[in-house]
């Protein structure tokens, strides 16, 4: 994927060597007494809590950055911003931004405290994407998908999340959660993530369109973290077996084809997933 030394969204909050609550790794007592003394004082903590051990805590969270995950995620996202404000224009909307945090650990989101193992999310609640990027590793050694166009599919199917929060899609399935049986809204709940991936792809058709970002074997990289990232094959993984009625994400067979298809299509009208009769 060529990305180096493009544009960055200045909607990345890298609060990597933070804890969950904010305050510096490390400080503990002593920097939460700190920030209590500048509060005291008439002073503002915020440039405080900026300040950090690591070599990313202590940027802005807009300050670009050369180099590594923080600069790779801001270009992607920039472009997931592009496309999708064109596409919210064409339909006489305006795109909403929301932001991207990087952290490690452990997060607080306005969805509850979230730890790495939970993967990449999207909080309705807050309309951020979080992202610890370890999981790019995980990505690659434990399921075997490399390459940085896999990576930046990670991104985009969040970020369609964060499309379909703003289209109402997410409040419509969580309304119904109440009223249908958990095997229901499993249904529901694959059927959203397969838009995710369709929404994902559209984005794809829209950056090559707009900025030709895909090189020789990116959209193999795409398609190879899209099926293995299946229900089916992560439950295979983890149990020797597969229940098809406890999906929530899709089969590996489903989220390369809706994957696809926005690819292919960039045409948001072919990614009702809940409409169709086969998934």
């Amino acid at each position: 994927m060529r990305w180096r030394g493009r544009p960055q969204s200045t909607n990345v909050e890298d609060r990597r060597g933070f804890g969950p609550g904010g305050l510096l790794m490390g400080g503990g007592i002593g920097s939460a007494l700190l920030v209590l003394v500048v509060l005291l004082m008439g002073g503002d903590p915020t440039q405080l809590l900026q300040r950090g051990s690591s070599p990313s805590a202590g940027r802005q969270a807009t300050e670009p950055e050369l180099g590594g995950p923080r600069e790779f995620v801001g270009v992607v996202l920039k472009d997931t911003e592009e496309v999708w404000g064109e596409l919210f224009r064409q339909r006489g909307t305006t795109y909403q931004e929301p932001h991207l945090v990087l952290f490690e650990g452990q997060v607080s989101s306005a969805c509850g405290l979230a730890s790495d193992a939970v993967g990449p999310f999207y909080c309705p609640s807050d309309s951020r994407v979080y992202l610890d990027t370890s999981f790019f590793e995980d990505l690659d050694r434990r399921f075997g998908a490399s390459g940085d166009f896999a990576q930046a599919y990670v991104i985009a199917h969040e970020i369609g999340h964060h499309v379909q929060n703003l289209l109402g899609l997410m409040d419509r399935v969580a309304e119904l959660r109440q009223r249908i049986s958990p095997e229901e809204y499993n249904q529901l709940s694959v059927r959203l993530e397969l838009q995710a991936d369709f929404f994902a792809g559209v984005w794809a058709h829209h950056a090559q369109r707009m900025r030709q970002i895909l090189e020789a074997g990116d959209v193999e990289e795409a398609l190879g973290a899209a099926a293995a990232i299946g229900d089916d094959r992560l439950q295979m993984q983890s149990q020797g077996k597969v229940a098809p009625d406890s999906f929530t994400h899709g089969t590996s067979q489903q989220r390369v084809y809706w994957f696809r298809r926005g690819l292919e299509s960039g045409d948001l009208s072919q990614g009702d997933t809940f409409a169709a009769e086969r998934l």
